[in-house]
């Protein structure tokens, strides 16, 4: 049977314990990002872009926001922000307000937010020590829908008055006046109506859930692993003794 030598033994428990508490402290940290309110959706991460965010549709920046919404706060001296309007024929498919630990996913008519504004008081995840975080940026995801174009109604054929007889006193005779030519109709020719355009690439439902509640099952396991290899090193030490 091959002899197990200490020093590589001890190093690569080392390496082990340390790997399960790195990844336990990473599986932690995320878990710990939470809000105050029911209507978002917290994640614990930074993120600037719709495809970041694992979101459809055309990124809107804050920067560019005035665009589009008609909005207060919002700003890095802000906790809260408040839309009131969104702009005719866009559709909004999520807002997301970043500040401390993580960001929230406002995602309209999902999770009791309105599915049209007013959305009042979206804001980022509580801090670390419980309390409101201040925004650090915020961004939307938009689909834009285009609006059916008006239809030219036909005009209706003009109508020409005929002329009537008239009568000479001198020869009984009745002189008629030639008809004029028939009336023409003229109808404009009707625009088709333009298809609906569709913003947005439609992608996949936002996975903005916590999904590595494995990193604590591996870290737990290593570190029983390397627990029992140093129990199995000091049994055979006795036993060398």
């Amino acid at each position: 049977m091959p002899t197990i030598t200490r020093r590589p033994l001890r190093a690569g428990l080392t390496v082990a314990a340390a790997t399960g508490l790195a990844l336990l402290g990473t599986a932690t940290s995320a878990l710990a990002c939470h809000s105050d309110d029911t209507r978002a959706n917290p994640v614990g991460a930074n993120v600037t872009t719709c495809a970041g965010a694992h979101l459809p549709g055309t990124l809107v920046t804050q920067e560019d926001a005035a665009s589009v919404f008609t909005f207060t706060g919002g700003t890095t001296k802000d906790k809260y922000l408040n839309i009131t309007k969104v702009a005719d024929g866009v559709t909004v498919e999520a807002v997301v307000v970043k500040g401390g630990d993580g960001y929230n996913v406002y995602e309209p008519g999902k999770r009791e937010l309105a599915t049209t504004p007013p959305w009042e008081k979206l804001r980022s995840p509580l801090n670390g020590g419980g309390q409101q975080a201040t925004i650090s940026h915020w961004f939307a995801c938009i689909g834009k829908t285009a609006q059916p174009t008006e239809t030219t109604q036909p005009t209706k054929p003009s109508e020409t008055p005929t002329t009537q007889p008239t009568e000479t006193s001198s020869v009984p005779t009745t002189s008629q006046a030639a008809p004029t030519e028939a009336p023409t109709s003229t109808s404009a020719v009707v625009a088709a109506p333009a298809g609906n355009e569709t913003g947005g690439t439609g992608g996949q439902l936002a996975n903005t859930g916590f999904d590595n509640a494995w990193l604590i099952y591996i870290a737990a396991a290593l570190l029983v692993v390397g627990g029992g290899l140093l129990a199995l090193l000091k049994f055979r030490r006795r036993g060398a003794n």
